[in-house]
């Protein structure tokens, strides 16, 4: 069963602090530190009732699912076992030919277990899709996906996450595990950047 959503909006800086380094004016406050421990509690008791009796096999995907993963499973009681993974698109040429692989380690045994996905944000859904299927593929007891943000407007293939935090169409998010060059991930709350230029 899907959870609900808390939907963006548009909020003060209330509850946001400057990152070191950067000035007000480079943060615009999305999800402040309250909203989103407030949302992950409430999807670590959902999650709490889904799997009661079982044990859990919760699988991060990395980078920018760390802050939100910590938090989750401190916050479930039944037994959970973590584990990390790594996914990189990489895009080859042979001639007139594009090839898209996505690639990822270390390997996670998931027959007869029951799993959870973690990821931070849900985007264009091409590394998801690809690591469930994949599980799906080792005949696990079940496996659903969890996000704490989800950007649909952006998204490449039909995947959705069965418990996701927020939705939203903001660009330029950091904060929260989630970063823009290797900055901003230590944030407590999510923000946008303002003054990014996209390359698309």
């Amino acid at each position: 069963m899907a959870s609900k959503v808390s939907k963006s909006s548009a909020t003060t800086r209330g509850g946001c602090r400057p990152a070191r380094g950067s000035s007000a004016s480079d943060l615009r406050c999305v999800y402040s530190e309250k909203q989103i421990q407030k949302r992950v509690r409430e999807l670590a008791k959902q999650i709490d009732r889904d799997y009661q009796g079982k044990s859990l096999h919760v699988v991060g995907i990395l980078e920018e699912c760390f802050v939100f993963m910590a938090d989750l499973v401190r916050g479930l009681t039944i037994p959970v076992v973590c584990h990390f993974i790594k996914g990189e698109i990489r895009d080859t040429s042979a001639g007139p030919t594009e090839h898209r692989e996505i690639m990822y380690a270390p390997k996670v045994d998931a027959t007869g277990r029951d799993v959870l996905l973690v990821n931070g944000i849900l985007q264009s859904g091409l590394t998801l899709e690809y690591l469930y299927n994949y599980i799906l593929g080792q005949n696990p007891s079940s496996v659903r996906t969890a996000s704490l943000i989800e950007k649909s407007g952006e998204r490449k293939v039909a995947v959705s996450a069965d418990y996701v935090g927020f939705q939203t169409r903001e660009k330029f998010l950091v904060g929260y595990g989630l970063g823009y060059e290797k900055k901003y991930r230590n944030l407590p709350y999510v923000a946008r950047l303002e003054g990014v230029v996209s390359s698309i």
